[in-house]
């Protein structure tokens, strides 16, 4: 092999990068592509509010001129001020199942993280948390959702071959959704509203509610989620790029709030029907007809993805989650949906998986974060 690492530099190299994946699974059943106009959106300055605050480089890896593999490096400064840890994070890394290809651009990356005085480097992870993350670990016969990675069984042990260490794992779940009411659901559902003095936000088109609470829905992302492994306040240029990104796609009946005596948010989740099937059938592009395979998928729906579950931060472990979930399943019903995907949950977010005890349930996918300490240039080598 002829191994070269470059870094992206044009436009063609760019969509080369992005693109490559597309080769790598592409007799793949479980793989679900990505939307390659998101990919160019988020990789690209000027269109992602996040390379506002982030450093970030993107190499491939070339066997002649043909693409072998990828790899983005990232430093995000606003989780090394939130969380006074001096890491750097890699994504986009697919390759090949040759560990010549794996360690070259890894060590590519892992240089470039020592020269920026970076201590460690995790991942694969993205800008923030609105980005894929996580090495897929278990579920490789499982289909892949939209809003997640997929890669070969042979990643882990790759990262593992090269002193990379498990710092967090996600896990995911499949839910069965029942045929009749969960009675007692509904009855602690009624007791958590009534005892908190709280409603369900009837909007009466999707317009209103984005106006009303869509900038507050991301805030509540802010408040419920600031504690978590990684996460990173959102700005607000990012809270507007993604109202305009995503909310105006959603529908009322996949969304849930509930508001306070105040008319605050207190609680809201939000879903969408799987788009796993129409994204395999329009190979990551909206156009021609992949803007028809979306909303075929939106059409005698039976499966969802569960995208969002958030409550405000005073009011967590009060039954909140509960009360979203019932309005779910009161919604899914209707629907005449039958299963949904829980997409990552930390593995020690007890009150998250605590919901599923209602359901027949099934954990079916893991996913991981690995971590590697960096050795600085000068740093004396150990044995030596």
């Amino acid at each position: 092999m002829s191994l070269v690492i470059k870094e992206v530099k044009s436009k063609k190299e760019l969509k080369q990068f992005i693109t490559f994946p597309f080769s790598l699974y592409k007799k793949n059943p479980f793989w679900v592509p990505p939307l390659i106009m998101d990919e160019i959106n988020t990789l690209t300055p000027g269109k992602n509010a996040a390379l506002e605050f982030c450093d970030a480089s993107y190499w491939l890896a070339y066997d002649g001129k043909k693409p072998v593999g990828r790899i983005a490096g990232i430093i995000n400064h606003r989780f090394i001020e939130q969380w006074e840890s001096k890491q750097a994070r890699f994504g986009w890394f697919d390759f090949i199942d040759d560990e010549k290809v794996s360690e070259a651009l890894l060590k590519t990356v892992e240089e470039w993280a020592a020269q920026k005085g970076m201590d460690a480097i995790h991942g694969p992870l993205g800008f923030t948390d609105m980005d894929k993350e996580g090495v897929l670990v278990e579920g490789f016969e499982e289909l892949g959702t939209f809003a997640t990675l997929y890669n070969h069984p042979y990643y882990s042990s790759h990262l593992e071959k090269h002193e990379y260490v498990k710092d967090t794992d996600w896990v995911e779940y499949e839910i069965i959704v029942p045929e009749e009411p969960v009675e007692k659901l509904s009855r602690l559902s009624e007791i958590v509203l009534k005892k908190n003095r709280l409603t369900i936000y009837q909007p009466k088109n999707k317009k209103e509610l984005v106006k009303k609470y869509g900038h507050e829905l991301f805030s509540l992302i802010n408040d419920a989620y600031g504690h978590l492994y990684g996460f990173v306040t959102l700005t607000e240029q990012q809270i507007n790029q993604y109202i305009d990104q995503y909310l105006g796609f959603l529908q009322l009946d996949y969304i849930s709030v509930i508001v306070d005596e105040e008319g605050r948010v207190a609680g809201a989740g939000i879903t969408m029907p799987s788009l796993s099937k129409a994204m395999q059938r329009c190979r990551g592009r909206l156009f021609p007809r992949g803007v028809f395979d979306v909303l075929k998928a939106t059409k005698k729906v039976k499966l969802v993805d569960l995208y969002l579950v958030a409550v405000r931060r005073e009011l967590q472990g009060r039954g909140v989650n509960a009360v979203l979930i019932n309005t779910f399943l009161q919604n899914f019903k209707k629907l005449g949906i039958i299963k949904a995907e829980s997409n990552p949950e930390l593995e020690d977010n007890a009150n998250v998986q605590g919901q599923w005890k209602f359901f027949s349930h099934r954990q079916h996918k893991r996913r991981r974060c690995y971590l590697k300490h960096l050795r600085h240039y000068g740093d004396p080598v150990e044995g030596a």
